[in-house]
């Protein structure tokens, strides 16, 4: 897709069941999830189904990733869906046209295992940068949040002590077509990447919302918002602003088309119409 004079490319990790809708967003009931099935719920299973993807965005010259997945090799024994996998996602970087070396900027939304896995990339017995050439855009909030775990010893110490980390808290502009903003609560430094450019809007929001229903539920959190009462209130404020300025919201872990319009409904949203990337499903 193209917004003014930026380009957006959705690159796939991995998609498949993640847990059951119970588990997943405990404020959601059975019958909030039929009419997304079968892209985003598998009724056979009871299971969401989800996609870890990057988005690929080339702007004023210069290639940008939004979030890097979970990466390979990587240790999660108390996440068995990312535990150790072993994708092709450096391939389907490729064929997208971007080489690691390619990458000017990296942005982290926030720092969870299971979208800096791709910071780096495991080199003999070594993590090493997998974006050598790129500067990796962090929330200082979650730096200091995470600091010293599993995930941050080889997915963000790596590249930190490389000195490819810039990090920074409440607002960051990148160019004159992006920027970033905090919108904390699923972590404390959960962030948005607002595109604005030509008059065309997108927001990239990472994990402001996991899930299609909440997208239309703004008060349902998923069971990894740390803070939920804070998540809710970014959650209903950035999607008012999508609504209102027509602007896409492009998750990191939605399957189907990935992305939507939406409008308000009421005191919750509704789905406007899917972007038009291709459809992943089981």
């Amino acid at each position: 897709m193209t917004f003014g004079d930026v380009s957006v490319t959705r690159v796939l990790e991995w998609h498949g069941p993640i847990m059951p809708p119970s588990e997943f967003v405990p404020d959601s009931s059975p019958e909030h999830w039929p009419e997304f099935a079968p892209d985003h719920w598998v009724a056979e299973a009871d299971h969401v189904h989800c996609a870890l993807q990057t988005w690929v965005l080339r702007s004023g010259g210069r290639t940008i990733l939004v979030d890097t997945g979970a990466g390979n090799h990587k240790e999660r024994p108390d996440m068995a869906v990312f535990h150790r996998l072993d994708t092709p996602f450096l391939d389907n970087l490729a064929a997208a046209g971007v080489l690691p070396e390619d990458v000017d900027v990296v942005i982290n939304t926030h720092i969870h295992a299971d979208h800096v896995g791709w910071n780096t990339r495991l080199d003999g017995d070594e993590w090493v940068p997998t974006f050598p050439n790129a500067t990796y855009l962090m929330p200082q909030r979650d730096f200091t949040h995470f600091h010293g775990n599993a995930l941050f010893e080889d997915s963000v110490r790596p590249v930190h002590d490389a000195g490819l980390v810039e990090l920074w808290d409440e607002s960051h502009v990148i160019d004159e077509n992006l920027r970033l903003d905090l919108a904390a609560g699923h972590t404390p430094g959960s962030s948005v990447l607002r595109l604005d450019s030509g008059g065309d809007r997108a927001v990239f929001v990472g994990d402001l919302l996991h899930t299609v229903v909440q997208l239309v539920e703004p008060d349902f959190n998923s069971c990894f918002c740390e803070d939920p009462e804070q998540a809710r209130a970014s959650r209903r404020s950035v999607l008012e602003w999508a609504a209102d300025t027509n602007s896409l919201v492009l998750p990191a872990h939605l399957a189907g088309h990935g992305a939507a319009h939406v409008r308000r409904d009421g005191s919750k949203f509704a789905i406007k119409e899917w972007a038009p990337f291709d459809r992943v499903s089981p």
